[in-house]
């Protein structure tokens, strides 16, 4: 089967395709770096060219706000138009456990938008929410530090790392769409400021954490179960430790 994986060489990209080629499926990873370009149009239509399936696992290289919104919408809008010119049976796309509860921010209103255009297209679908990367913790870090201090809400997460949200990929991938959402986690649920207390503690970083029900995520304040799954999701096999244990330079 011809799989076409927008955003192929980045973190999840470059994972899925390595997963669904051992699979013996044809992975085509396109992004700009290859000539695909879904903000232009460019290089589209030669790449679905034959592609039964098109997965969307990029990400908008700006979090400002209206860049966020312009890409999700523009890249979303010219890659569904490109999908049913080709035929393409089945779009899979990434997003994040808790979009719809995160409409405060910016950056989820971009996601709310990505998903509305998803649904209201004519092609079969499954959207893939997946809780926080274990890998963006620094990430995390470095948007709520001041000084010595990270402040940061103590709600409830459960991360999951890069190889098993890229496996999730695979998985529902290669399966009938589901036209509506399934839900990817690691498998431990942690306080959001205890789990990054940890990570600072393993990376030898000074900072304290302080909780703060208030302290805002990427301009969302959260609730207990903002970030957290509903029943029943997809479960990763990786929590912290053993995702930290596995990084040869911890981020």
């Amino acid at each position: 089967m011809k799989i076409v994986v927008i955003g192929g060489s980045g973190l999840i990209g470059s994972k899925l395709v390595n997963n669904l080629r051992d699979m013996d499926h044809e992975a085509i990873a396109a992004s700009p770096a290859s000539g695909v370009n879904t903000m232009t149009g460019e290089g589209l239509d030669a790449a679905l060219a034959g592609a039964q399936v098109v997965v969307d696992v990029a990400n908008s290289p700006s979090f400002e706000d209206k860049a966020v919104l312009e890409f999700f919408q523009t890249s979303g809008r010219n890659l569904l138009a490109a999908e049913e010119k080709a035929g393409v049976r089945h779009h899979v796309a990434l997003s994040v456990v808790g979009t719809d509860r995160l409409a405060e921010s910016g950056y989820f209103r971009g996601k709310i938008a990505q998903e509305k255009l998803i649904r209201e297209s004519k092609i079969p679908y499954t959207i893939v929410h997946s809780t926080q990367f274990f890998e963006f913790l620094g990430g995390i870090v470095q948007s709520a530090a001041d000084d010595k201090t990270v402040r940061l809400s103590p709600a409830f997460m459960q991360p999951i790392a890069s190889d098993d949200v890229a496996a999730a990929m695979a998985e529902f991938t290669v399966g009938a769409p589901v036209n509506g959402v399934v839900e990817i986690a690691g498998p431990e649920r942690v306080r959001l400021s205890e789990l990054v207390q940890r990570f600072l503690a393993k990376t030898n970083d000074p900072r304290t954490v302080v909780a703060d029900v208030h302290a805002r995520y990427f301009g969302a304040e959260l609730k207990d179960d903002t970030l957290v799954p509903g029943d029943n999701p997809w479960l990763g096999e990786l929590g912290f430790d053993g995702w930290f244990a596995l990084q040869k330079t911890p981020r």
